[in-house]
């Protein structure tokens, strides 16, 4: 428990750092792209996210899991077969991608070259997945906190070097802005896998087992497969948002000019400050899944509901007190952004979205460290499938439009944290009020 603490501490503080950073790069894109160009960007940003998830195969998870569970001796043989993996991957997948992204439609309104950007990220992911995957398993969470801020830090220079040195056209900027997130991603390849290669150096002069390259492939498949479709299905369903609520808030007699501008301010203002907490959710995801599968794994349910009461502490004290911010101070918070925008509204009824998310972050590690990425899998599909009929059928009424939109958004999160919540609870026997059964 101790070791989880001060892992979890490393990464929520620099995380922190990483969140203000974020903060500075959407402001100076909102400020340079404007908020055409600010829609633009925020809008291709769930289909790097499709790429990320799919380049990945979720390595990180499967690995990590694996270290965590398996004998130190049997790790080096493990990663050795994993990178065969992950170079088989990045094969195939770009291949994939040289023939299918260039003739995606959602690309007609950007620059050409940003069809290639997103080919270059698919072998950066998948090499930094499997390092990424190794330093989580074993518990190496400063490395993994350093390159989480390093992503951060160089695209924040980049930004600022670039634009500051010429002004681009509005295409430009885009290509410009995309660019240095690419090239972040490479710095943090760079640092992870010169690290990674050092440690498999260590792991060559110790004692070590070999494993044959089907039963790795199978343990790491057995997570990465149902964890992959789980992250697919988030991916997908966050590729197609943006555009499904244009074409709602079309519906309801909103002009598509106007549609795309107004999400790009719920997206790149609104979600920007009311995701800012959420960097304590993910750094408690990232340090969960290795422990609840170590801990499960030997059977030990009793350290597993102590972690469970402590996550949902923690997320109270900061969630609460977070969103409550967000509400009463939501003017001086969106006027960082745009002056006299509609964002403040959109802030304040996103309130309950925000909040129950903090929950479902970790609880998704959880279910993942128990086994239980099917059920984790379901509740996404049906939480998510409500959330869309609801946020169509409110959002195409003329009177709400995003109001309704952010209302389904709602009930949507609602429904997913109480379903992971309930499943947890009765898997490892405690009551909703985390009292043993």
């Amino acid at each position: 428990m101790n070791i989880f603490l001060k892992s979890a501490l490393l990464l929520i503080v620099v995380a922190f750092l990483g969140e203000c950073i974020e903060f500075l790069i959407n402001m100076i894109l909102a400020r340079e792209l404007g908020e055409e160009g600010l829609g633009l960007y925020m809008s291709i940003l769930p289909t790097i996210l499709f790429i990320v998830v799919i380049a990945s195969l979720e390595l990180p998870i499967s690995i990590s899991k694996f270290v965590a569970e398996k004998d130190v001796i049997f790790h080096r043989s493990m990663l050795m077969h994993a990178l065969r993996f992950a170079i088989l991957c990045t094969v195939v997948f770009s291949v994939v991608a040289l023939w299918l992204l260039p003739i995606i439609p959602v690309f007609d309104r950007y620059h050409p070259l940003v069809p290639w950007l997103f080919i270059l990220l698919i072998p950066i992911i998948s090499f930094s997945s499997v390092a990424r995957g190794y330093f989580m398993g074993a518990q190496r969470m400063g490395k993994i906190a350093f390159a989480n801020f390093l992503r951060r830090a160089g695209q924040l220079v980049l930004l600022i070097v670039l634009f500051m040195l010429t002004s681009f056209e509005a295409e430009v900027a885009l290509l410009v802005a995309l660019t240095t997130l690419i090239a972040s991603e490479f710095l943090v390849l760079s640092y992870l896998f010169i690290a990674f290669l050092i440690q498999m150096r260590i792991l060559k002069r110790r004692p070590r087992a070999a494993l044959s390259g089907s039963k790795v492939r199978k343990s790491l498949l057995e997570v990465s497969i149902p964890t992959t479709g789980l992250r697919i299905f988030h991916a997908a369903t966050f590729a197609v948002k943006p555009f499904f609520i244009k074409e709602t808030l079309v519906r309801a007699g909103m002009v598509d000019s106007i549609a795309m501008v107004q999400y790009g301010k719920m997206a790149g203002v609104a979600f920007t400050i009311g995701f800012f907490p959420a960097f304590i959710a993910h750094s408690l995801l990232i340090v969960l899944i290795p422990t609840v599968s170590e801990a499960y794994s030997k059977g030990n349910i009793a350290r597993l509901r102590s972690l469970l009461r402590r996550v949902m502490l923690v997320t109270v004290c900061y969630g609460i007190p977070a969103v409550v911010i967000f509400y009463f101070f939501a003017e001086p918070l969106t006027s960082l952004f745009f002056e006299n925008s509609p964002a403040i509204r959109y802030l304040q009824l996103l309130v309950p979205y925000f909040l129950f998310h903090f929950f479902v972050i970790p609880m998704q590690a959880y279910l993942i460290g128990l086994g239980l990425v099917r059920d984790a899998f379901l509740h996404a599909l049906y939480s998510t499938v409500f959330s869309f009929v609801t946020m169509y059928f409110l959002g195409s009424m003329p009177a709400l439009q995003m109001d309704g939109i952010i209302l389904g958004m709602n009930m949507g999160a609602v429904l997913l944290t109480l379903l992971h919540y309930v499943t947890i609870c009765n898997k490892i026997g405690v009551t909703l009020l985390l009292t043993k059964k």
